[in-house]
């Protein structure tokens, strides 16, 4: 199909007033002025824009989709196993339920890429994954997986295990827990090498070590769930410890040192920025926290946290961190290409460009304002909307 006539962000190249995409086979195939359409094929599908505002499908970096169905209790949250503080090897797609309604909702909102899996009850909770909010089979719905290790810190994981009396209910054991698991792992690799090399038995087995060997090899990145502000440089503390990329997740009192993030490389899935101050890790809650980030000079996305903000909402909550004080250029980077880029998917989605995933989304207003909705939704080259 191809869409023309439509005012085109790409949001990793200029804008182009008055231009074209073309679709093939699921990804672009062509875009560009329509000064340069004339030899676009007349077979399939074609919508006129008529003007309108055409991004690429938005993508939110931190969500538990699927994970706690929507209008369900028990039956439906698959989010957090907390009997057991330590599970690495517990991986999202085994969880998520695509047929839950929120992926629709989500879709008809323009969100067409998240990142979804295990709650922050347990101090090393699984594997998160990136997939797409159109399909049937989650296995024809990944994008990756994993894509990265869920950790978390602080007040949730003492929470959840404060009630069972049982470890861990201090940071001080949150913390030491992560690093007994990840040297486990560091000895368990080294001992599998050794084996290679000396003709000496390999060791038995272990589920938890080999879900975490690509942490510490650096080809997997770990998301760290931290509110507060020792608790971010707690994570950064393992995370240089260990030699391990990483990422902050909510990073809710990160203003406060938003210089010494910015120094530190240290991205931000900002969020969720729509909720009450639910529990004290949040009393410095902010919708400012993007703009005061991004001023100095940090990464950063917005998330939704879904089902905390409902998941079609992620565009709103962009709107609200414009209204405090980041331009709309960056809000509207901040739902599209900055988080595949933390993420390490904008090969795929984030932006148009031809060989990306064909996820497109029209609009005919401001996007970022609470009465703006899709004119037309493009999944994988197809118009659902």
């Amino acid at each position: 199909m191809r869409m023309i006539n439509a005012r085109i962000l790409p949001m990793d190249a200029p804008e182009i007033p008055n231009g074209y995409v073309e679709t093939t086979g699921g990804v672009i195939s062509a875009m560009g002025p329509m000064a340069e359409a004339a030899g676009l094929s007349a077979a399939g599908e074609t919508l006129d824009a008529e003007g309108g505002l055409l991004l690429p499908g938005f993508v939110d970096a931190h969500t538990h989709l699927g994970m706690w169905e929507d209008g369900l209790g028990f039956e439906g949250d698959d989010g957090n196993e907390d009997t057991d503080p330590a599970t690495p090897q517990l991986r999202a797609v085994d969880a998520v339920n695509p047929a839950d309604r929120c992926f629709r909702e989500a879709l008809e909102a323009g969100i067409t890429t998240v990142v979804t899996g295990p709650g922050s009850a347990n101090p090393i909770g699984g594997q998160l994954c990136a997939m797409k909010t159109y399909g049937r089979r989650i296995d024809d719905m990944l994008v990756a997986a994993p894509v990265a290790m869920k950790m978390a810190l602080g007040e949730n994981p003492k929470g959840a295990y404060h009630e069972k009396n049982q470890t861990p209910v201090t940071r001080m054991a949150i913390a030491a827990l992560i690093r007994e698991q990840l040297a486990r792992a560091r000895r368990y690799g080294q001992d599998k090498e050794r084996a290679e090399d000396d003709e000496v038995d390999a060791p038995e087995f272990d589920s938890r070590c080999e879900a975490l060997l690509p942490v510490l090899r650096g080809e997997l990145p770990v998301h760290f769930h931290a509110h507060r502000l020792d608790d971010i440089f707690t994570a950064r503390r393992i995370a240089q410890e260990f030699g391990l990329r990483y990422v902050i997740v909510h990073g809710t009192e990160g203003h406060r040192a938003a210089d010494l993030l910015a120094e530190e490389g240290m991205p931000v899935l900002c969020g969720p920025l729509l909720c009450d101050r639910s529990k004290p890790e949040l009393r410095e809650l902010t919708p400012a926290l993007p703009a005061l980030l991004h001023r100095a000079g940090v990464e950063i996305a917005i998330i939704t946290d879904h089902p905390v903000i409902p998941e079609q909402y992620l565009p709103l909550c962009a709107g609200l961190a414009m209204r405090e004080g980041l331009p709309r250029a960056e809000a509207l980077r901040a739902v599209t290409i900055g988080p595949a880029r933390i993420l390490g998917i904008d090969r795929r989605v984030g932006s148009l460009s031809p060989g990306k995933d064909a996820d497109l989304v029209l609009f005919r207003e401001d996007p970022l304002t609470v009465a703006a909705r899709p004119a037309a939704v493009i999944a994988g080259g197809r118009r659902v909307l």
